[in-house]
This record gives C-alpha cells, structure tokens and sequence, in this order.
C-alpha cells in the first residue's frame, strides 16, 4: 500500500511494507515523486500493483519455535547423524518449544534460559520428575548453538545462551562390574549356545565389536582367505526403527583378524541361514531376524540381558563384552597398539586410559616384576634361614653396600 506525502512543495511517495518479522516494527520506503501530484499518483498506482504486501502471520516477530522448527533444524539435518538429529529434534519438541517457544528470539535473556534449566532439573520429564544434569546440559547445548547461528544470520545481536548458566553434568561411579573374567565369559558363552543368535554375541565377545557394528555387517565382508572381517557401517536406532549409517569414527572402519573357532561358528551360522531359507549374498546381513531382516540393535541387547541370570555370572551391560574384550588383551600382554586397532580407536592413550585398569592385580604383578629384575637373587623378608649361609655383604641393604664399597 502506497501514499502520498507533500513537504517543501514537493510530493513522496511512501510504499508500506508491513511489518519486520524480527523487531515488528512498521516498513517504509521514500520513493521522491517531483512536483507534480499527477506523477506522484501514477508512482503510488505503480508501487501499489507491483509490491502488495498482505498482512499474514509471517509479518509478526520470529518466535524461537519457529526458528528452531523452520531454520535451524532444516539447516542442521544434513550435517548430523540420524541419531543425534533425532535426540536434538525431541529436546526441541519436548524441553524447549513448551516453555519458550512462543518468546520472540530477540527477545530472549539469559533469564529465561536459567529458568528452563531449573525447571527441568526440578520436574522436566513427563511424570513432573527431575530430569539429570546431563540431559539439561544437552538442552543447553542445543540452545547454544541455535543461537549461535542465528547470531551468524543476524536474527539476535548476541548469543545469550553463552551468558546462561547450565548445569554441570558429574560423572556417576559405575555400579557393579564393567568386565567378566575369562571364566566368566566362558561360562556365559557355553549357557547361551541353544539361543538362534548366540553367534553375534560370541562374534562380539572375540572382536569387541559394537552392537551396531555387528547388526551392519554383511556376508561381503568376511574375507575367509585372509581371516578377516571388515566393518565398514553400522546400524542405529532411529525413533524405534533399524537404520544403516556409516561407522562411528574414521578408525572405527577397520578390519578384524578371527581366530579360527570364531570363523567355525560363522561357518556353521550361514548353513543355518541357508537352511531357514535366508539369502547369503554378499550384500546380505549377516545376522537376521526371523523373517530376513537385517537384527535391530536393541534386539541383540535384551537378548543378551535376558540370559546373563541363566549364565550365573555378575550382570553387566552388552557394551562391556567390548570393556572385557580389550581389558582381557591387555592383561594377557597384548600391546596397546594392536587392541587400539582392534577396537577402532583412533588413539591408543585412549584405549590405555580406558582399559587396563579394568583387570585388579596388574599394578601388583608390575610391581612384584621391577623388585625380581632389581634383586633377583634377594631372599624373601620372611625367609629368615635362605640368608644363614650367605655372605655377611650379601645381607646388607643397597645403602649399606654402597658404603662399604666407599671404605667409610
């Protein structure tokens, strides 16, 4: 809509816009018109057929929920993994939109964030229980990075969530085991051989492999000749669905040497899968279900939770075959280099800080090694008769041979 204006003896057109759909505020472009009222007219006529703007609810102030619904979220899917956009996609709907989505994003404070987070951490699930610092660090971390980008388009002169103050998520202590023993492991693996998938299980405790890793696999990637297996994908849950995505990591595409017990138990898993009628080609799952499909990632997880009782063994969680897997290498000397690879990690510090203190007693047989190589000739502390018959010097303590060799 366009009119006219006189001022000094001279006409303006001025074209209405509507409104800004960040501050809200009114839109007008000058346009000078000369002065002649019959030419300003002909400019309105004009402006008003070719930039009719209607007034619609995009004319109002951008709210957070529809920044983060419309813009980021489009914007960020391609750039994350299934699972993560899921997770950010349900905070969004769950934690942020009921309590802040309708605050124009130019208006937010700091102040409503610190609010959301003590809300959350005081009745933010579902059932009005405390939600964990964790998950409300998460909310923040989200937060944060929606802000961050809009800054970056120019919908907010600042990133207050950077000015907010999240909880700090502290690590929990572990309760129970995190690791079997060989004989524990042993006796797990002989109570579960009448289960149908007992062999992604044994597959997982003699690789470390993940669970997702083993539900990607396929029979293309058992090298029989070179006794090798490649993990190239992995499969991930996905609002309740199987999805395949590629590996975790760079390094987590790796190849695993089999031993040959473990390539027996393959063997005699494909001529079952042939026998049920189940396709064996190289681009078809290793592991299925009964009807073919490729296994979920969770089935393999209740699975193996479901018979840990039956095993008699302490109960752990399916991703601690991978902690005993790598805990027992290392323990039996295998050096940390080769267990990093095996696991697929991309440091081996990683995997020593991880792992090798998971075994009780290294430290001690460490210890019991370096004083045999210092003195391996000395008699125990409480074997009072082995030094009867040596030499007076060889019962002195290294300080006390260190002065009689001086001749003080």
């Amino acid at each position: 809509m366009a009119y006219i204006i006189e001022r000094n003896n001279r006409f303006y057109v001025v074209a209405y816009d509507g409104t800004d759909p960040l501050t809200g505020r009114e839109r007008r472009r000058w346009h000078p018109a000369g002065r002649c009222r019959a030419d300003a007219e002909a400019i309105a006529a004009t402006l008003d057929e070719q930039h009719t703007v209607e007034i619609t609810e995009e004319a109002t102030p951008i709210t957070l929920g529809r920044y983060l619904t419309e813009q980021w979220l489009p914007f960020r899917k391609a750039q994350l993994r299934p699972t993560t956009f899921r997770r950010y996609s349900w905070i969004v709907d769950n934690y942020i939109i009921p309590t802040l989505g309708d605050v124009p994003i130019r208006r937010l404070r700091a102040e409503h964030l610190d609010r959301l987070y003590l809300d959350l951490l005081t009745s933010g699930n579902r059932h009005g229980e405390p939600l964990a610092p964790k998950t409300v660090y998460d909310v923040h971390v989200v937060l944060r990075s929606c802000l961050g980008d809009a800054k970056r388009r120019h919908y907010v002169p600042a990133n207050i969530a950077l000015e907010a103050r999240p909880p700090r998520p502290q690590a929990q202590a572990r309760k129970g085991p995190e690791t079997w023993t060989v004989e524990q492991l042993r006796a797990y693996l002989d109570a579960t051989t009448h289960l149908r998938l007992q062999p992604a299980i044994y597959l997982a405790a003699t690789t470390g492999m993940r669970r997702g890793e083993l539900a990607g696999l396929r029979w293309g990637d058992w090298q029989r000749a070179t006794h090798r297996l490649s993990i190239a994908r992995s499969r991930q849950a996905v609002g309740g669905r199987s999805m395949e995505v590629p590996c975790k990591t760079k390094t987590s595409r790796r190849c695993v040497d089999l031993d040959a017990t473990t390539e027996k138990v393959l063997a005699r898993w494909k001529r079952r899968q042939e026998r049920d009628g189940n396709p064996t080609g190289l681009n078809d799952p290793i592991f299925t279900n009964t009807d073919g499909d490729a296994i979920h990632p969770e089935s393999v997880t209740q699975l193996f939770d479901r018979n840990i009782v039956r095993a008699g063994v302490p109960r752990i969680r399916f991703h601690d075959l991978r902690h005993t897997h790598a805990s027992l290498l290392v323990a039996a000397g295998t050096p940390i280099k080769v267990v990093s690879e095996r696991l697929g990690h991309s440091n081996p510090g990683f995997t020593m800080a991880t792992y090798q203190h998971l075994i009780p007693g290294m430290s001690s047989q460490a210890a019991a090694d370096f004083a045999n190589m210092l003195y391996p000739t000395s008699p125990a502390p409480d074997d009072a008769s082995a030094g009867r018959h040596l030499p007076a010097h060889q019962h002195e303590n290294p300080c006390q041979t260190a002065i009689r060799r001086s001749g003080r």
